[in-house]
C-alpha cells in the first residue's frame, strides 16, 4: 500500500514536477489546482498528506490548508514555501502545526521531507510537543 498525497497548487508546471518526483518514489499523488477540487478529492480518497503551495488568486495556500485541515482533522500538512514571511507565516498560530519546507530544494530533499512527515515517529513527536 502506498501513501496518498494531495498536492494543492496553482502552477501546473511546478505541481507536475513535484508529483513526478513523488510518484517516482512510489507515492500516489492527487493534484488539485484550486480549493474546490482539493475538497472534493478529500471526500473521495483517503489522503495521508496534504502538500500546499502557498499562492492562489482567491485564497492563500495557508488559509486553504487551514480550511482543509478542518475537513480532515489530524491530516499532516506540508507547506512548500518560497517565502516564509508570506502573510506573517511564522507567527500565525493556525499554521504552527504545519510543516514548512522552504524552497529551493531538490527532488531528493522533498522526498526525504515527505517521508519524514509521514513517519509514525514524526507524528508521535509532534503530538508530544502540542500538549
Amino acid at each position: 500500500m502506498h501513501d496518498t498525497i494531495l498536492l494543492l497548487g496553482a502552477d501546473p508546471g511546478i505541481c507536475k514536477s513535484i508529483a513526478g518526483a513523488l510518484e517516482a518514489e512510489g507515492f500516489c499523488v492527487l493534484m488539485a489546482g484550486d480549493l474546490g477540487v482539493a475538497e472534493e478529492l478529500l471526500r473521495k480518497y483517503s489522503v495521508d498528506l496534504l502538500i500546499v503551495r502557498p499562492y492562489f488568486e482567491s485564497v492563500s495556500g495557508h488559509d486553504a490548508a487551514i480550511y482543509l485541515r478542518k475537513q480532515c482533522p489530524g491530516l499532516p500538512v506540508l507547506i512548500v514555501a518560497g517565502l516564509l514571511h508570506d502573510m506573517n507565516l511564522e507567527t500565525r498560530e493556525a499554521v504552527q502545526e504545519f510543516e514548512i519546507f522552504p524552497r529551493p530544494f531538490t527532488a531528493a530533499e522533498l522526498v526525504t521531507k515527505v517521508r519524514q512527515v509521514l513517519s509514525p515517529a514524526f507524528h508521535q513527536k509532534a503530538r508530544a510537543v502540542s500538549y
